[in-house]
């Protein structure tokens, strides 16, 4: 059977339709418009599916910031904001007359780099976004492990620091507040005095900054490895272009390692802005 991918972001909502051997057939992108509101951003998504459907049988997923709420079936922790408290899954399923599937931007992410990417032949691949946010996803033998309460990969807010700073979940010292990019980017303001994005800040970092950002960052993924010992790490996002992270950052985590054997492989995602989308069509057949 054919798949479709449709990956629903802040500013454009993109489609892909995959042969049953997972090659591309088409691909379309039409802006969000969030500024419409949520119905329109239904209609948008289901005139795109049937666009790429075409006449053909075709599995349906969505990758989506945000996630469903496993209890009200409802959307939540979305940075599209007029998607939260809405069926969206349930709605887009009514629009289209036929059941979907639907994951986050970093469940999607690592199901993309673990059937296709730089995790492809792993059986634990560990995916990471390292961005405005943190997340992660598992996959396992090709499977999202979505955990009893469907938080499995979310590392971004396990604690660093007890009584650290104030993260936006409610809780302190969550590793989102330390290793994120708007964080990096404020440290480096409180110490410079200065402005700049994470990437640019990274092609010349004050010592202080990356000695900092370095040790949070081995804390932080050594405790995945501790835990989940995977495979392999991808990393993903914004952040994920400092070089550093797969020479000095690799080291950091190895250091911090429960093992005398500290080699888990930390290299950097293959698939670029076609993982969620990618990612979002293989889900008929990971869920």
């Amino acid at each position: 059977m054919q798949k479709i991918g449709i990956d629903l972001g802040g500013t454009k909502i993109e489609g892909v339709l995959l042969d049953a051997n997972g090659n591309e057939v088409n691909r379309n992108r039409v802006p969000t418009q969030q500024e419409d509101g949520y119905r329109a951003i239904v209609n948008r998504i289901s005139d795109l599916i049937v666009e790429l459907k075409g006449s053909s049988e075709a599995s349906v997923g969505i990758c989506t910031p945000g996630a469903i709420d496993p209890k009200t079936s409802r959307m939540k922790n979305s940075n599209t904001v007029c998607l939260i408290d809405q069926p969206l899954k349930e709605d887009i399923e009514d629009k289209i007359g036929q059941n979907i599937s639907m994951e986050n931007d970093a469940n999607c992410f690592a199901l993309a780099e673990a059937k296709i990417g730089a995790g492809k032949g792993h059986s634990v691949v560990f995916g990471v976004i390292l961005g405005t946010g943190i997340g992660g996803g598992i996959v396992i033998n090709g499977n999202i492990h979505h955990g009893r309460t469907h938080i499995a990969g979310e590392w971004g807010h396990h604690t660093l620091f007890p009584n650290g700073k104030k993260c936006y979940c409610g809780q302190t010292g969550c590793a989102e507040a330390y290793i994120s990019g708007p964080a990096l980017e404020s440290r480096y303001t409180e110490l410079t005095g200065e402005e700049k994005i994470v990437t640019d800040i990274a092609k010349d970092p004050p010592q202080k900054w990356k000695e900092e950002f370095m040790d949070h960052f081995g804390i932080a993924l050594s405790n995945v490895i501790n835990i989940l010992d995977p495979d392999l790490i991808v990393l993903g996002g914004g952040v994920s272009n400092c070089g550093f992270l797969y020479s000095d950052g690799v080291e950091s985590v190895h250091k911090y390692v429960f093992s005398p054997i500290a080699d888990t492989p930390i290299v950097q995602h293959t698939l670029g802005d076609s993982a969620g989308v990618y990612g979002a069509a293989w889900l008929g057949e990971s869920i």
